[in-house]
């Protein structure tokens, strides 16, 4: 490792700078020998020698140097000596290392000239090399490149290179994924991915469909639609899809798929969550009368697909929710107080950090979205209200409320499968723009974090409710960092149609015999291991019980959170309130309102009942295999650590945060199962068998676990002296002279030292394994078991064994 001097920037002056170059340091670059990992189709464009990375964990005052190379995929950073100083990482991609970037996750670049940040774009770079080149990424990582010892025309055209390939528009035939696939002759790329149980189901069939209105309940009232098949009367409709019984083929054909009522969900009272794209404004005054028979049919319709008597309420989301460029403005300002360039300047932040995360107008966003979905919620649930969410497209807040709804109200979609089954159902199936809102192709004018602020409300709710999710935050987290991997076709395209139109590979047809099958992103067997997958799941998640058979139970059921009725409840007016603006979207309040408010409730005002409603849930038990209603007021809403602040050294606590507990969650589970698994070998008399591969193992050594893992790892930093993290530590060991040198070597040291075991044994929260060394060996499994018995834990099960924790 080099000490290099100043970083740039606002970097505190370091009391020792190095003038000698890399060269003279080592005659022989072992650098120059090393080879980036490259996928199927990737190709290096630009590659520079004696680049030096600077350690962000150091103060960017020390650093390694070694190779940078830009692939027609990615940017890698290449060092010998990072090599032989790094730790071993729980968290390994298989597409991306720890030092690889995807070009599509670069989200700014500048250059250092003169200790004067500027930034770098397209056709505009200077003559001149800078100093440092600076990368912020769409994940929140910030990499410092120094080119001071590199040969200037390598840095320029390493430059030029990055620069054109991360920031220059493009066209959807000239990403990645179709080098990636193609290169293996169309087929797909990578392992076999691991079955699930249940799968994912993906909506591509009509069978898809069929089972998840079986599930619901909605085979009686909705019917599968095959009259799109291959795309034939709308590109911005799935092959499939479910509509109301009543509504016929023609009217879709009529209207393309405009001003239809498309099935989200159905409640078993037989109310129904639709969402439909609005119609659009015609001048013609024909055109303009038979889209008002049309919507003046709707009521109707509706009424006629529902078995008992009940109301309509149609939401125009674009009323109330912020515009898509309000969203992408608040979002800008948020993701700026996580990307400091360095220690002096977080610090400096640090003092007005609440005041400026106010201003970001971010987290009020997301308690709109969540207000929003709780105001829905208590429309099926409450007053047997179908709800028909309206929106220019249909295809972006539609999909996050209509999602988001779905989560708070079905615990099917709080399971993993349950909730990757969601997202096909109405993010990919339902035309989001993935391809326009995450920028891929850098035109810009089309941004906006949708689905990412849809992940924001469901760990808003995984905060709160945690046993009610089986998968966990690293998930979510993960999840959102494979938006930016141009590899999967899940957030690669703007519609299913696009996807599966073989046109987008080349202009000539000759060349395209075939669709190119782009793997899916829930093959998470591409980019992880088994070990790393293991951190979805959620030790803590509560096994659903017994299913009930909702598809037979048409009459809705007394609730254990519903409010009786009475006429106060419903009749009390209160004002309406708004968002960001008062005035509402032209076409809405122009077209769209006239037509459609005569079937609308908006005579009544819902805030007062969607509030008594929350507060006769929240004074109940929480059932997390039933409803969730998520806070939304105040300090309840927190912000996304895990995502933002993983790469800041200078909020992450060693050994500390909500990773310990889940780690000795995981601890005690797997205790459980191995001692469950010796007694039913005893009863059974069998003879011992390989053991199973638990889904819940312990993370980590204890030693290098972060508040920020899996993703940031403790490291030695070779200018921090050693502290001991304990005032004991010299009372337990006698003497701070013989303590080892090495770490690892002192956590070996520590779990074979007699001595400081009984004296730390009632000061140090050790693990079951520890503590049973303490214990005769065959009555603690006989106290174990009976505490199962008692208790009747299910391995996956945490519940119970917290319980007999507290008393």
């Amino acid at each position: 490792m080099l000490s290099l001097g100043s970083g740039g920037g606002k970097t505190a002056k370091p009391s020792f700078v190095s003038y000698v170059s890399p060269e003279e340091i080592k005659k022989e670059n072992v650098n120059d020998d090393l080879k980036p990992h490259l996928l199927p189709g990737e190709l290096v464009i630009c590659e520079a020698n004696t680049v030096v990375k600077y350690s962000r964990e150091d103060s960017l005052q020390r650093g390694f140097y070694g190779k940078l190379v830009c692939t027609n995929f990615k940017i890698s950073f290449l060092s010998a000596e990072q090599l032989l100083d790094e730790v071993e990482q729980s968290y390994k991609n298989k597409l991306m290392g720890e030092n690889d970037i995807s070009l599509h996750c670069v989200d700014q670049i500048f250059g250092v000239y003169d200790d004067k940040k500027k930034p770098l774009l397209p056709g505009a770079v200077k003559n001149k090399i800078p100093e440092k080149l600076l990368l912020y990424c769409k994940d929140f990582r910030v990499f410092h490149f120094g080119l001071r010892y590199t040969k200037e025309e390598d840095a320029r055209r390493l430059i030029r290179g990055i620069v054109h390939h991360c920031l220059n528009p493009t066209s959807l035939k000239c990403l990645f994924a179709f080098s990636y696939v193609g290169a293996a002759g169309g087929l797909k790329v990578g392992p076999v991915g691991i079955e699930e149980e249940p799968p994912t189901i993906m909506f591509e069939t009509k069978n898809d469909w069929k089972v998840e209105l079986d599930r619901t309940g909605g085979l009686l009232t909705y019917r599968i639609i095959s009259s799109n098949e291959n795309y034939k009367i709308s590109t911005r409709l799935p092959q499939f899809f479910a509509v109301p019984s009543t509504v016929a083929d023609d009217d879709i054909k009529k209207y393309k798929g405009k001003g239809i009522p498309l099935w989200c969900w159905s409640h078993s009272s037989g109310c129904a969550l639709l969402k439909m794209a609005a119609l659009p404004e015609i001048a013609d005054d024909s055109t303009s009368q038979m889209d008002k028979s049309w919507i003046d049919r709707l009521p109707q319709l509706l009424g006629e697909n529902h078995p008992l008597d009940h109301t309509i309420r149609t939401e125009i989301l674009s009323a109330t929710l912020p515009t898509l460029q309000e969203i992408q403005a608040s979002y800008n300002r948020f993701k700026q107080l996580f990307l400091p360039d360095n220690a002096a300047e977080f610090w400096e932040s640090d003092i007005k950090w609440l005041s400026v995360l106010e201003n970001t107008n971010w987290l009020e966003v997301i308690r709109q979205c969540l207000k929003k979905a709780l105001d829905i919620v208590e429309c099926l649930e409450q007053r047997n209200t179908s709800v028909v969410l309206v929106e220019e497209n249909c295809s972006d807040l539609c999909c996050l409320i209509a999602s988001l709804v779905q989560v708070i109200i079905d615990p099917h979609f709080r399971t993993l499968s349950g909730f990757q089954s969601l997202i096909q159902k109405e993010w990919v199936m339902g035309c989001h723009c993935f391809l326009d809102r995450c920028n891929l192709l850098r035109s810009n004018d089309k941004e906006a974090p949708v689905f990412l602020l849809f992940l924001e409300c469901v760990w808003q709710l995984l905060q709160q409710y945690p046993p009610a999710f089986e998968f966990t935050e690293t998930y979510v987290t993960i999840l959102s960092d494979s938006m930016f991997i141009p590899i999967f076709s899940t957030f690669l395209f703007n519609s299913p149609w696009q996807r599966d139109n073989n046109q987008m590979l080349d202009e000539d047809r000759r060349m395209v015999s075939r669709s190119l099958k782009l793997p899916s992103v829930w093959e998470w067997s591409v980019q992880f291991e088994n070990s790393v997958q293991a951190l979805f799941y959620n030790p803590l998640y509560i096994g659903k019980p017994k299913m009930d058979n909702r598809r037979t139970q048409r009459v809705k059921p007394q609730r254990q959170m519903s409010l009786p009725s009475s006429p106060s409840y419903h009749s009390r007016p209160s004002p309406r309130k708004g968002f960001f603006r008062e005035e509402t979207d032209h076409l809405i309040k122009t077209f769209l309102g006239k037509k459609i408010s005569r079937w609308t409730l908006t005579a009544e005002d819902h805030s007062v009942g969607y509030k008594l409603f929350y507060e006769n849930w929240r004074s109940k038990p929480i059932d997390h295999h039933g409803l969730l209603l998520p806070l939304h007021d105040g300090p309840a809403l927190r912000i996304w650590g895990q995502r933002y602040l993983r790469w800041i050294p200078e909020v992450q606590i060693p050994g500390g945060g909500s990773i310990t507990a889940l780690n000795k969650a995981c601890e005690i589970i797997d205790e459980i199962k191995t001692l469950q698994t010796k007694v039913s070998q005893r009863i059974l008399k069998r003879q011992p068998s390989s053991p199973n591969i638990d889904i819940f193992t312990p993370f980590h050594e204890s030693s290098r676990l972060s508040s920020t893992f899996p993703f940031g790892t403790l490291r030695r930093q070779s200018i921090k002296p050693r502290i001991p993290v304990s005032t004991n530590l010299s009372m337990s060991f006698g003497s701070m002279e013989n303590l080892p040198d090495d770490e690892e070597d002192l956590v070996h040291w520590k779990n074979n030292n007699f001595a400081w075991k009984h004296s730390n044994l009632h000061e140090q929260h050790l693990p079951f394994g520890e503590l049973s060394m303490y214990l005769d060996k065959l009555k603690y499994e006989e106290f174990l078991v009976a505490i199962s018995s008692i208790f009747q834990l299910n391995p996956l099960n945490m519940h119970s064994l917290s319980l007999y924790k507290c008393k």
